[in-house]
C-alpha cells in the first residue's frame, strides 16, 4: 500500500488547473513491499476491502482530480495550457472560427478550373478526408487515459517524428500556418477596411482619403489591442464573434449573388485559357490547391483540446469531438453554398480572388451600399476576431522562451510587447512583401501534410494497429497520397512560377479586390 498511498498524494484535486501528476500505472499497481503475486493477493481475506477502498479513490480522482499530466510543469504558465475549463461551446466555437474564413471565397475559383462534376468530387472527397484526421489528431490528444496529453501539434510532430525531423518537417508548416494567415488576415482584413470606408463616403470621399499602407496599421493596431487577452480560453468570445461573422458573411455574398441571377456571358466550360497540356496541368493543380487550402484549422486542434479537464470517467475527446461536429455541419452548410451558389452565377467570369471580389466588380452598382457594406464590415470583423486564435500558437512559442529560461511565468507588460512585436513583424511582411500572394499556393503544398498526412501518420505510430489491417492500410494509403499530394502542388506552382515569372514588388501592396 505504500506505493498507492504515494500515487494517491501525488495527484492533487484541482477542479480548475491540472497539475503534474503520477502517471496512473501507479494506482493500479500492487505494492512492492507485499512481497505478493497479484494472484495470491487477491485470494487473501484483505483483499476485498483494498479493492473497495481503491476503487473509491479511483473515482473520487475521476471525479474531481486531473490525473492526466502536463508534459512540463511549466506549461502552465503558457497561453494554450494556463486554463483548461474549456468545454464542447467553446471547442465549437474555436473550431468554427478556424476552420472557415475568407479562404471560402475562393472556392468558385477552383470550380471554373475543375468544371462541376470534378469540382463536387474533390471538395466532397477533401471534406471527408480532413475530418477524418481531425478525429485522429482529437484522439491522438491523450492516446493514452490518463497519460502525457499532446496540447501542442509541434510536441506530437517531435513524439512521433524524433526532435530533429519532427521541426523538419513540421515546424515551416505549423509557422506558416499561424503567421502566414494572420499576414493574409491583414491584408483581406485593412483593403477590406479601405472598401468600406470608400462606401460609407460614397461620392462625398474625399481625395485624400487613407492609403492602404495606411489601413495595414489601423488594423493592426485594432488587432494587437484585442490580441492582450491572457491565453486560448480567454478569447473564446472572441471566437465567437468570428465564427458569427464568417457564417454571416458567406452566406450574405451567396444569397445576394444568386438573387441577382447570372452575369451575361456566363459559361461552365473548361476555362479556354488552358490552351495547351502545361497550362492545364497547372489549372487543374490550381484547382485541387484552393479546394485543400479551404479548409484550415488542423494545426490548432490539439491546442484548443488542451483548454479542456481531462479524466478518465470524462476524458476530453468527448466534449472535443461534439464541439468539432457541430462546427463542421457548419462549416459544410457555408462552403458547399459559396462555392455552387458562386460558380451558377459567375462562371468562367470569376475572379482569381473568388466570389467576394465577383460581387464588388459585377454588383457594386445595383446592389444596395447597405447590404455590400455590411458584408464588408463582416469581413472586417472576421479578420480581427480570427487573427486572435491564428496567433495564439506564436504567442504561445514566443513566451515559452521566456518560461523556460527564467523558470517563471511571463510578466504582463512582456508579454504586450511579445505580442505587439508580432504584429508588426506581420504588418511589415504584409507591406514588404506583397507579392507573396504568388506563392501562397507553393508555401500552401509544403503546409498541406500537415492537414492530410502526417495526422495519418502519426496515428500509425502512436497505436501501432498490426500490419496489414484495415486502419493500417487506410492511414498509410491517406498519408502517402496526402504527401503525393502536396509534392503535386509545389512542384505545379514551381512550374507556373517559371512559366509567368514572379512580379517582384518591394513595399507597393496592391489594392484588395
Amino acid at each position: 500500500m505504500a506505493s498507492s498511498s504515494e500515487a494517491i498524494r501525488s495527484a492533487p484535486p484541482t477542479p480548475r488547473t491540472p497539475q503534474v501528476a503520477a502517471p496512473p500505472s501507479q494506482i493500479h499497481s500492487p505494492s512492492p513491499a507485499a512481497g505478493r503475486s497479484p494472484l495470491r493477493a487477491s485470494l487473501t481475506p484483505l483483499a476485498s476491502p483494498v479493492r473497495k477502498a481503491m476503487a473509491s479513490v479511483k473515482g473520487y480522482l475521476e471525479e474531481v482530480g486531473h490525473i492526466t499530466r502536463l508534459a512540463d510543469p511549466r506549461d502552465a504558465w503558457l497561453p494554450i495550457t494556463a486554463s483548461r475549463s474549456g468545454n464542447a461551446y467553446y471547442a465549437a466555437f474555436h473550431s468554427l472560427s478556424s476552420g472557415i474564413g475568407f479562404q471560402a471565397l475562393v472556392l468558385p475559383a477552383a470550380f471554373a478550373s475543375l468544371g462541376w462534376t470534378w469540382a463536387i468530387i474533390c471538395l466532397t472527397v477533401a471534406f471527408v478526408w480532413q475530418l477524418y484526421t481531425l478525429r485522429l489528431l482529437v484522439n491522438l490528444h491523450e492516446p493514452v487515459p490518463g497519460g502525457t496529453r499532446y496540447s501542442r501539434y509541434m510536441h506530437l510532430a517531435t513524439t512521433v517524428f524524433g526532435e530533429k525531423w519532427g521541426k523538419i518537417l513540421a515546424l515551416l508548416p505549423t509557422m506558416y500556418l499561424s503567421a502566414g494567415i494572420c499576414t493574409a488576415l491583414i491584408i483581406v482584413g485593412g483593403g477590406s477596411m479601405k472598401i468600406l470606408f470608400s462606401i460609407a463616403c460614397g461620392p462625398a470621399q474625399p481625395s485624400s482619403s487613407p492609403t492602404t499602407v495606411e489601413w495595414y496599421v489601423v488594423f493592426i493596431c485594432v488587432a494587437v489591442v484585442i490580441s492582450q487577452l491572457p491565453n486560448l480560453n480567454s478569447i473564446a468570445g472572441v471566437s465567437l464573434v468570428a465564427a458569427t461573422a464568417a457564417v454571416g458573411y458567406c452566406t450574405m455574398i451567396w444569397a445576394v449573388s444568386v438573387a441577382k441571377g447570372r452575369v451575361s456571358g456566363v459559361s461552365y466550360d473548361v476555362p479556354d485559357r488552358a490552351t495547351s497540356d502545361v497550362d492545364r496541368t497547372i489549372a487543374v493543380l490550381n484547382g485541387l490547391g484552393i479546394i485543400a487550402f479551404a479548409f484550415r484549422g488542423h494545426n490548432l486542434v490539439l491546442e484548443i483540446q488542451g483548454t479542456m479537464p481531462s479524466t478518465l470517467k470524462h476524458p476530453s475527446h468527448v466534449p472535443m469531438w461534439k464541439g468539432v461536429k457541430f462546427a463542421y455541419v457548419i462549416v459544410a452548410f457555408c462552403l458547399y453554398p459559396v462555392a455552387i451558389g458562386g460558380f451558377w452565377a459567375y462562371g468562367n467570369q470569376m475572379p482569381p480572388n473568388g466570389i467576394l471580389s465577383a460581387l464588388y466588380k459585377f454588383h457594386s452598382r445595383d446592389v444596395s451600399r447597405l447590404i455590400v457594406g455590411l458584408a464588408t464590415l463582416l469581413v472586417v470583423v472576421n479578420c480581427l476576431t480570427t487573427f486572435q486564435i491564428y496567433a495564439m500558437p506564436v504567442f504561445d512559442n514566443m513566451e515559452a522562451g521566456y518560461v523556460h529560461k527564467k523558470n517563471k511565468p511571463c510578466p504582463w507588460w512582456l508579454r504586450a510587447g511579445f505580442r505587439a512585436l508580432f504584429g508588426a513583424i506581420n504588418l511589415l511582411i504584409a507591406v514588404a512583401l506583397p507579392f507573396l500572394s504568388e506563392l501562397a499556393g507553393l508555401l500552401g503544398g509544403i503546409s498541406l501534410p500537415v492537414t492530410l498526412a502526417y495526422p495519418c501518420f502519426m496515428w500509425v505510430a502512436i497505436m501501432k494497429p498490426q500490419r496489414g489491417t484495415g486502419m493500417w492500410c487506410l492511414n498509410w494509403a491517406l498519408g502517402s497520397l496526402g504527401m503525393g499530394l502536396s509534392f503535386a502542388l509545389i512542384v505545379g506552382n514551381l512550374w507556373g512560377l517559371i512559366d509567368r515569372g514572379l512580379h517582384v514588388q518591394f513595399f507597393k501592396p496592391a489594392d484588395f479586390q
